[in-house]
């Protein structure tokens, strides 16, 4: 009998990781939100964000997960572009140090400044966790959408990215850690 659990456990494991690889979120177009947020951590991020910032797809940025001490003028030069647009339109968060912590600074910055839709801008594999730790955060309310950037992530990193999101959607389905 244990073995049977065990089989149905790993092919539903199997499944819902076929799943997972198969419905990697790409970019979103053609949607317009009140505000955009990019958590740092992986290639292309800033770059889709300020790009959709430009293209008037939000009102203003948050960037969250940036390291202590670096400045919105920094930024500009890496990124080639104006300093006026950080100083009207992007924000740097330099609290959060994971997912989750990445969710809880976005949702009191959205929180502040009232939007009630948010564009999510992170890499693909990345997008199912950021978008559910951030909806958590937020509550009811404001609509989240995801935006995946195109990534080529190795294998192990996939298989730990779909554990975490196992685990996360567990312990938040129990109200731990929400």
């Amino acid at each position: 009998m244990m073995t049977r659990l065990l089989g149905v456990v790993a092919l539903g494991w199997c499944l819902g990781f076929a799943a997972f690889m198969l419905m990697l979120p790409g970019p979103l177009e053609g949607n317009t939100t009140d505000a955009i947020v990019v958590p740092t951590g992986g290639a292309g991020r800033i770059d889709r964000g300020i790009a959709l910032l430009r293209a008037r797809q939000g009102r203003r940025m948050l960037v969250t997960g940036v390291a202590p001490g670096v400045r919105p003028i920094d930024l500009a030069r890496e990124y080639r572009t104006p300093p006026a647009l950080f100083a009207c339109c992007i924000d740097l968060g330099a609290d959060a140090v994971d997912t989750r912590s990445n969710a809880e600074e976005s949702a009191a910055w959205v929180k502040t400044h009232g939007y009630r839709s948010v564009r999510l801008v992170t890499s693909d594999w990345h997008v199912p966790r950021a978008r559910m730790e951030l909806a958590a955060a937020m509550g009811p309310g404001v609509l989240v959408l995801g935006d995946g950037v195109q990534s080529t992530p190795r294998l192990g990193t996939l298989v730990n990215e779909y554990n975490k999101l196992l685990l996360r959607r567990v312990a938040l389905w129990l109200g731990v850690g929400a």
